[in-house]
């Protein structure tokens, strides 16, 4: 069984564009969504699309099972069975320390949305923080993409703003896991 581990947080700021190193537009959609599972049909550029099975369950290890798609078959089954809206983002590539993380600048009925998800090997492991990582997400299931399908961003974006300004926020201690906080891109 494959295990994906990720932790999910909004930004504060837009610093990390000067560290992307790579960009790709990624069209997903949902062929099932049930308590158990979501089954995603996803296009992110290449030759191949992907087909994915991951677990409903919260938190930051989930069951994920990914399979390649020869990529006519992806869009078909985009276009003909799955839900709409889709989820469209571009999925910009940001090196920080020992990961890469992904930002997910979301486009369509969630334009105006922006993720950073870094994986991780273990549920333990604390990477280096970037200076631009806001509040965590990660346990918040509004924040999943096949909850974007469904009640895109703009449907909660005030109701969530004034939440997180009465409740404060959760960002991560930028100082754990790394001595100093450079202000630039670390080297490559």
């Amino acid at each position: 069984m494959a295990t994906e581990i990720e932790r999910k947080f909004l930004l504060r700021e837009d610093a990390w564009r000067a560290c992307a190193i790579a960009r790709t537009l990624l069209r997903q959609g949902y062929l099932a969504n049930n308590e158990r599972c979501s089954v995603r049909v996803r296009v992110a550029g290449g030759d191949v699309g992907w087909l994915s099975v991951k677990a409903m369950t919260p938190g930051l290890a989930r069951a994920e099972y990914e399979y390649p798609v020869p990529l006519a078959e992806a869009n078909a089954m985009l276009d003909a069975l799955c839900a709409r809206p889709f989820v469209e983002k571009w999925r910009h590539l940001v090196p920080w320390g020992a990961h890469t993380w992904e930002i997910d600048e979301f486009l369509g009925d969630n334009a105006g949305l922006v993720v950073a998800e870094v994986e991780l090997a273990h549920v333990a492991e604390v990477p280096r923080w970037p200076p631009w990582i806001g509040r965590e997400v990660t346990e918040d299931v509004r924040f999943y993409n096949f909850s974007l399908a469904v009640r895109p961003w703009a449907s909660f974006r005030e109701d969530f703003l004034r939440e997180s300004a009465e409740g404060g926020s959760s960002a991560p201690d930028h100082d754990a896991g790394a001595p100093e906080r450079p202000p630039r891109c670390p080297p490559r």
